[in-house]
């Protein structure tokens, strides 16, 4: 009997965990397209594809067997630094042990029980969605250079000699009469 053959689209992720199987293979950038929209390349760079390798596995357990599913994605983002507002290319690694039960509520209730990732068991995991899934909680919170050059006008320090946008406003407001 050969090796079963897993569709990452509708993976069946029991099956792949009873059979200790892996899976590997690269997702265009534009296949996903949440992660395609935060992207800021420079302009003439190509995003790079998305490469990822899953591995099932159960475990031994007093309840009786859990699934898992190993997840390891690199890929290359194109945040926009918040400091000078360039593009600036940075490799996001996610690392990911993620445990499978029976039902959502299930899920619910060991997430907040444990320190592990616990998602509700389903007959078709489309594999794409929680890469993508993935890759956006590994985004930065605040995305920046590591040496970066200072803005060309910072808080606090003196502002240029031309009047800002609201200084027409200013001859607009009336003033307190003399009486």
């Amino acid at each position: 009997m050969g090796a079963r053959s897993f569709d990452p689209k509708r993976l069946d992720v029991a099956a792949l965990a009873a059979e200790g199987a892996r899976l590997e293979g690269r997702l265009a950038a534009a296949d996903l397209p949440r992660w395609h929209a935060m992207q800021s390349p420079p302009a003439g760079v190509a995003l790079e594809p998305v490469h990822w390798q899953v591995r099932g596995e159960l475990r031994r357990a007093v309840g009786g067997p859990q699934v898992w599913l190993h997840l390891h994605a690199e890929a290359v983002a194109w945040p926009t630094c918040q400091r000078c507002l360039q593009p600036f290319r940075e490799t996001l690694v996610v690392d990911r042990a993620l445990r499978f039960v029976d039902d959502e509520a299930q899920a619910e209730t060991l997430d907040t029980e444990s320190e592990d990732d616990v998602l509700a068991l389903t007959p078709a995991l489309d594999l794409p969605t929680l890469l993508e899934d993935e890759l956006l909680l590994a985004w930065p919170i605040v995305p920046r250079h590591a040496q970066c050059s200072a803005p060309k006008h910072r808080a606090g320090e003196a502002a240029s000699a031309e009047p800002g946008p609201f200084a027409s406003l200013a001859a607009l407001k009336p003033r307190p009469s003399g009486h």
